[in-house]
């Protein structure tokens, strides 16, 4: 069995995450629609970018980089995550 790898590189801990959320908006009777899912994974992504990025920058040296990178993907990565939060909590 020498060269081979058997290490599982699926996280179930996500899908728990999502499933959880799921269950949990609609047992308050909200649910999610279609845009709002986009619109919080396109957030939560540019948010996961904007972080490593910035450590990048920081790690390289570069603090007038990583203080663009906080601004320019930062900012608009918060203003998605909180509209869709504002969006999931206006529909009743």
């Amino acid at each position: 069995m020498k060269g081979k790898s058997y290490v599982v590189s699926h996280r179930p801990h996500r899908r728990a995450l999502v499933v959880w959320l799921s269950w949990w908006l609609s047992s308050k009777g909200r649910g999610i629609k279609w845009y709002e899912w986009i619109l919080g994974i396109i957030g939560l992504a540019l948010l996961l970018f904007t972080i490593q990025n910035f450590f990048g920058s920081q790690a390289g040296l570069e603090p007038k980089a990583a203080n663009m990178f906080l601004l320019a993907t930062g900012l608009p990565a918060l203003i998605l995550l909180v509209l869709t939060g504002v969006l999931i909590l206006a529909d009743r």
